[in-house]
């Protein structure tokens, strides 16, 4: 798990070209002229999902991995807690292929995202994203998906 600011995006550009491109991507893009949803960049290569939620207390939160796709997880607005730890630390559960989620249980560290930070998440890293930081608040978020095998 990398986190940082944007500012400091080319350093992590060595990370793969899919990576640049999405740090790119977060760097050039006005997220608020666009919806909810999927926004594809290169199709199911890459893409980014534009969320809008209230945080969730403790207790509320799942652990979760992915065997296809890196993600790279931007706070647009507000401030979130993602919960960390290595999936080797953690117990595994059912993977679904369809949504490329790995259900998994354990506990980790916790890292707070500010507005302008995001966190780079490789396969190996178990996350439990969209965690509140004391009380619950509105967070506008960007998810870019960029997927494994080709970058």
């Amino acid at each position: 798990m990398t986190v940082d600011t944007l500012d400091n995006a080319p350093l992590y550009f060595g990370l793969g070209d899919g990576i640049k491109k999405g740090l790119l991507y977060l760097a050039g893009t006005d997220f608020s002229k666009l919806e909810a949803g999927r926004h594809d960049i290169e199709g199911d290569q890459l893409y980014a999902m534009v969320q809008h939620y209230q945080t969730k207390p403790p207790g509320e939160g799942r652990w979760e991995a992915h065997r296809r796709y890196w993600d790279i997880q931007y706070v647009v607005k507000g401030i979130e807690q993602i919960h960390y730890a290595n999936i080797t630390h953690l117990s595994p559960g059912d993977y679904d292929a369809g949504k490329d989620f790995l259900g998994l249980e354990g506990s980790g560290d916790q890292v707070t995202l500010h507005q302008g930070m995001f966190a780079i998440l490789s396969p190996q890293d178990g996350h439990m994203p969209g965690m509140a930081k004391g009380q619950p608040v509105r967070v506008s978020k960007v998810v870019v998906k960029v997927a494994y095998h080709q970058y």
